[in-house]
């Protein structure tokens, strides 16, 4: 088993499979599962020092795509969400978001509510594209600045720092 694993390790660090597996990763994660994709992105830097650029664009591009999954759930779901009335705390929220509207998915990089928030745009039908290009700017700084601190707490052979 132990062997099993270290091949499987191996192959996954080859650049051709490491990049797909974090753009398959970050694709998840961005949707309403609970998964992080930033350890995904560490450990293959850690592995492969000179993909830092080509990683970080495609796990923010498997990260977008999912958080436009996110958006077109939200969209279809409006009808269902109507049909059970409306809290308090979610009428604010949705308030919130209508007042900021696509700039609000700047904050689709926070965790915890930060999918959840791709998926409301979609609910409150924010027009797509922009909703898009703010989700893309906020996950692409999410994971510069968490690939950043990591490499300054776990320094590494990574171009540039350190």
């Amino acid at each position: 088993m132990e062997a099993w694993l270290q091949s499987m390790i191996g192959l996954l660090a080859l650049p051709q499979y490491g990049l797909s597996t974090l753009f398959i990763v970050s694709f998840i994660s961005a949707t309403l599962l609970p998964l992080g994709s930033e350890p995904a992105l560490f450990g293959l830097l850690k592995l492969n020092p000179e993909l830092f650029w080509p990683a970080l664009l495609v796990a923010t591009a498997g990260n977008t795509l999912g958080g436009m999954v996110d958006w077109w759930m939200g969209y279809g779901a409006h009808r269902v969400v109507d049909r059970y009335g409306h809290s308090r705390a979610h009428v604010k929220a949705l308030e919130w978001l209508e007042r900021l509207g696509p700039k609000g998915c700047l904050l689709s990089w926070l965790p915890v509510v930060g999918d959840p928030l791709c998926a409301v745009a979609g609910w409150l039908r924010l027009p797509f594209w922009p909703c898009v290009f703010y989700m893309a700017i906020g996950k692409f700084l999410r994971y510069v600045t968490m690939t950043v601190a990591l490499l300054h707490v776990f320094p590494g052979k990574i171009p540039g720092f350190g």
